[in-house]
């Protein structure tokens, strides 16, 4: 069986607690090596810096990069590369620091069919975790990530339009997009994908959308499609039709109760459909986000 990879991620003001669940949650897969960069933009004030970078002090892990500046939409994939190179060779996991993967087996026999399909790639589809009246608050960690946000939807597909694939694991020679969503030429073949937990809609959230907006509106914040901004128009304009929540009791949004701990019955299915049949909006921003959902349901 092959060796567990590294794991390779930018990480910016995540909340320390949630950077502990996360490397938590890695470390009990027998993930023991991780690469991290962190950026932080300029309105993220110094002391806010140094909760994060003390709480990966305090779990044993030096980042490779601390990096501050504008979050160009070029930022992320030119530090992960980074970090990709200083990783070596071999099998690179992939995840966002607000991501948990839940794998159908154990990492090394994961790695062992990705090597016999010969793609170099494992593929993911990300699911959407919510609290259960979709307001975006925070999380007690005593309590646990699935008690705290225990809905789950494909949100960044019905709602935002967004790519919800995600390359979970590479191989070192293999290129990955930006977004860790594609590697071209390196279709995965691993069916379903392996879910990916995305416990962004938490707390600060609305203001982080906002301020991308913002940024990548007036140009301070670089980007090379419309998807970054129309995807953040969508979701602001959702909160704002619906008191500052998701909502989660919309059908077209489908939100069930899912867990870190056990893949849902419906997951096969949907989910292999979902990632053999996604593609982009035809033009960015053209709908508003209640029709997009509305064409978008699967």
């Amino acid at each position: 069986m092959p060796s567990l990879p590294p794991l390779i991620a930018v990480v910016g003001a995540v909340e320390p607690a949630l950077l502990t669940a996360w490397v938590t949650h890695y470390r009990a897969l027998g993930i023991e090596r991780f690469h991290l960069a962190f950026h932080f933009p300029d309105h993220v004030p110094p002391h806010r810096r140094h909760q994060v970078q003390d709480a990966c002090q305090d779990l044993g892990i030096v980042p490779d990069v601390v990096s501050c500046g504008p979050w160009h939409e070029h930022t992320n994939p030119r530090l992960r590369d980074a970090l990709r190179e200083r990783a070596g060779a071999g099998w690179h996991l992939l995840a966002d620091s607000d991501e948990l993967h839940s794998y159908p087996a154990p990492l090394a026999e994961v790695i062992a069919a990705a090597d016999a399909s010969g793609t170099g790639t494992v593929g993911g589809l990300m699911l959407d975790r919510v609290t259960a009246d979709g307001c975006l608050t925070g999380w007690d960690p005593g309590q646990g990530l699935d008690a705290a946000y225990p809905l789950g939807a494909f949100l960044t597909h019905h709602l935002l339009r967004g790519d919800p694939r995600k390359i979970v694991l590479a191989r070192s020679g293999v290129p990955v997009a930006s977004g860790n969503h594609r590697a071209a030429g390196h279709r995965p073949a691993n069916r379903p994908p392996v879910v990916v937990h995305h416990f962004k809609w938490c707390h600060g959230v609305r203001e982080d959308v906002e301020r991308r907006a913002v940024h990548s509106a007036d140009g301070t914040w670089t980007t090379t499609s419309p998807a970054r901004l129309a995807e953040a128009r969508r979701l602001l304009a959702h909160l704002q039709r619906h008191d500052g929540r998701i909502a989660v009791d919309l059908p077209q949004l489908n939100f069930r109760p899912v867990s870190l701990a056990m893949l849902p019955p419906w997951w096969a299915a949907e989910a292999t459909q979902l990632a053999a049949t996604w593609r982009p909006p035809a033009r960015e921003g053209q709908n508003e986000p209640g029709s997009m959902i509305s064409s978008s349901s699967s």
